[in-house]
């Protein structure tokens, strides 16, 4: 740990690296040089223009997007996302299809359904309580788009491998696993991420938008809900939330500079949930709600012989040092949710100390 900081397991807002909060720090008062703090600067400033135009470019260069592909700052998080995307892309008559795999999903499938828009739900792990990710889905050849939700936070499950659509485009919910490894953007129309568990602070949803994605979206919608508004201004139609962006520039420069890319990412990310699992694995004490096979690289949710001792794990954990170990309030047990920036220490240390509590306990 450094300092009195805790190690950081909260699900989002999340950890963020500390060489990013170290920079935040020493430029809060007076951003280079500009006589401001970033939260004072002007959003049409030429310092403000350098920190969105640089996270745009940093964007394209950790994912390898061409031109086709817009990269954008919405406020609202994820969560306007599920009522923006059936608004922008289906029309009367047309139909899409969304995979249930959690919380989130069904959130985004009630959103749609709430304007009225025709859904199908072309899979859902629903029946094994979202412990798994559905295989061989088969999707309506006829849809506008298929929906997925990448990475499951409150049941601890991901997508290993993003299903074929047969050139339907997809779109995926990424908030909780977005540049934590690399993937092929070119089968996405669009994709978005909340901000707060991987890239930056809460305030802000990255969106990256297909150029024949913003083609189908119709003038009459209102302003601040059409992806053409922010795509056509440089997310700058309103203020943006520029300390949010300006921090998503510093992670996205300290995953480029510091850690050398996403292929490097992803294989600390993989060690750091082995390190968990194997715990998991060496006995019956830590009971994975995820199945082996659909197991998420970001949220390791587990549970306890019984609700007494898991309470009792998150009060001996949180006196020594480790925060926001308590499973979601809808579901109980444990999470450690290992973001990016939750280091390869913070992850070994937290394995010891699972270990010491199931001798004393087990």
């Amino acid at each position: 740990m450094h300092g009195n900081r805790v190690y950081n397991f909260n699900a989002g807002p999340a950890a963020l690296p500390l060489e990013v909060l170290e920079e935040i720090k020493d430029s809060f008062l007076n951003y280079a040089k500009s006589g401001m703090s970033i939260t004072e600067i002007s959003h049409r400033s030429r310092w403000f223009d350098d920190i969105i135009n640089d996270a745009v470019a940093r964007t394209k260069q950790l994912l390898k997007l061409d031109d086709k592909f817009q990269v954008l700052f919405i406020q609202g998080g994820a969560s306007m996302q599920f009522c923006m995307i059936p608004m922008n892309f289906l029309k009367d008559g047309e139909t899409a299809d969304y995979v249930n795999t959690g919380t989130w999903s069904a959130k985004a499938i009630k959103e749609a359904q709430i304007q009225g828009k025709t859904i199908n739900v072309a899979a859902s792990s629903e029946d094994r309580n979202f412990s798994y990710i559905p295989k061989d889905i088969r999707f309506n050849p006829d849809a506008v788009f298929a929906h997925i939700t990448s990475n499951n936070t409150i049941k601890g499950t991901q997508f290993a491998s993003f299903p074929d659509t047969s050139g339907l485009p997809l779109i995926g919910d990424m908030s909780s696993d977005f540049m934590s490894r690399p993937f092929d953007v070119d089968k996405f129309g669009l994709v978005y991420a909340g901000a707060q568990k991987n890239i930056g602070p809460a305030g802000v949803c990255m969106v990256i938008i297909r150029e024949d994605m913003l083609n189908r979206i119709p003038d009459e919608l209102p302003s601040m809900l059409k992806y053409t508004t922010y795509a056509d201004q440089n997310s700058m139609y309103n203020t943006p939330p520029c300390f949010a962006v300006y921090t998503i520039q510093l992670v996205l420069k300290w995953l480029q500079e510091t850690i050398g890319g996403l292929e490097k990412m992803d294989a600390i990310n993989r060690k750091k949930a082995q390190t968990l699992y194997d715990v998991f694995d060496s006995g019956d004490f830590y009971q994975g709600t995820a199945e082996p096979d659909s197991r998420s690289l970001m949220n390791v949710t587990f549970r306890l012989p019984d609700e007494e001792l898991e309470k009792r794990f998150i009060e001996e954990a949180a006196e020594n040092g480790f925060g926001g170990l308590k499973g979601h309030r809808s579901v109980g047990g444990g999470r450690a949710s290992i973001y990016n920036a939750t280091t390869v220490a913070a992850v070994e240390a937290l394995a010891d100390f699972m270990k010491t509590f199931e001798q004393k306990n087990g």
